[in-house]
């Protein structure tokens, strides 16, 4: 009986290597793109909740609760005449009764998604619109007051009001005197006609430039939350620098103390040679004066680029002289004379 070995990987069907490659290749690439959306490794639990409005909320906006960012928002859909944001939050359980409102993060109008878990049930439908808010738009409530004022007809809102005056003309002092009040204010409007349409179109240009700068002014102010909180290291550091001077300092006074008796006739002897010195101080100078010119004269004399020539008869005894040259004969003339 023969044995079977397997078949090996040369011999396999390519065809079906490619295909389980490609697929394995389709699988690696769909939980790349959607690892945010995968159960386990995701960005957290999926939930929705009803806005009666936007109110400024884009995808990509922080989820938080109790002030901590806990996820994101990650669509934003128009459904009939109420908002859908859908949203995913890690490490909470939104519990059935849970509320949802838009608030302001910044001051230039970037908002983020307050959650408040509440419940014991799972939530499996969408927040409902009774339990989610949205905040009052200072920016958008400019815009539609200059858009309403703008909208006026002053010359007509003049005639009514003088019309008004002049058929309550025989009505008390009372209200002849509010009727003309208001006549006297609709005409001041009415002579600034030119002027509040210039502020309330430069009012338009502000906001409308702010609202197109929205994001690089955030990022703004998100770059100088980051430059406070390198600041709040910086002083930490500088603060233990300081604690750890301290501390040195306090060490040495305790080394100086401990070392006093020692150290003291040292230093009375260090202050005893500069006082001499600085006393001596004329003289030194004269003498290094006097030195520089004799030290040249010498170097002139006996010379020889970086070395003195001379001779020094009688320095060596016989055991420890150096050895010659076998020409030359050892005595004391200058020379090696005979």
């Amino acid at each position: 009986m023969k044995r079977r070995f397997p078949t090996s990987f040369a011999e396999r069907n390519r065809i079906v290597i490619a295909v389980i490659g490609l697929v394995a290749l389709a699988a690696t690439f769909f939980v790349t793109f959607n690892a945010e959306g995968l159960p386990v490794i995701g960005g957290g639990d999926k939930h929705q909740a009803y806005l009666a409005e936007t109110a400024g909320l884009r995808a990509g906006d922080e989820v938080r609760v109790a002030g901590v960012k806990v996820g994101k928002v990650t669509d934003v859909d128009l459904e009939g005449n109420r908002v859908l944001v859908t949203f995913r939050v890690k490490g909470v359980k939104v519990g059935d009764e849970s509320t949802a409102a838009v608030k302001i993060k910044t001051l230039l109008g970037k908002k983020y998604l307050a959650v408040d878990p509440r419940g014991t049930g799972e939530l499996d439908d969408p927040i409902a619109l009774d339990h989610t808010t949205t905040p009052y738009d200072v920016q958008a409530a400019f815009s539609d007051l200059s858009s309403t004022i703008g909208e006026i007809d002053t010359k007509q809102m003049e005639t009514a009001l003088q019309t008004m005056g002049e058929v309550l003309a025989d009505t008390p002092e009372s209200v002849r005197g509010t009727v003309q009040g208001l006549t006297r204010l609709s005409e001041t409007i009415s002579s600034r006609d030119d002027d509040l349409a210039k502020l309330f179109r430069a009012t338009d240009g502000v906001t409308g430039t702010l609202a197109a700068r929205n994001d690089e002014i955030g990022k703004l102010i998100d770059d100088g939350d980051l430059l406070l909180d390198e600041l709040a290291n910086r002083r930490e550091a500088i603060r233990r620098m300081l604690k750890a001077t301290k501390t040195l300092g306090t060490e040495l006074a305790g080394v100086v103390a401990d070392n006093q008796a020692q150290l003291r006739p040292a230093l009375e002897k260090l202050d005893t040679v500069a006082a001499m010195l600085q006393r001596n101080q004329r003289h030194l100078n004269d003498a290094i004066a006097v030195l520089g010119p004799y030290y040249r004269m010498l170097s002139s004399a006996m010379g020889n680029g970086r070395w003195v020539d001379s001779y020094i008869c009688g320095l060596f005894d016989a055991q420890s002289a150096p050895v010659l040259d076998n020409d030359v004969v050892r005595n004391c003339r200058p020379g090696g004379a005979r």
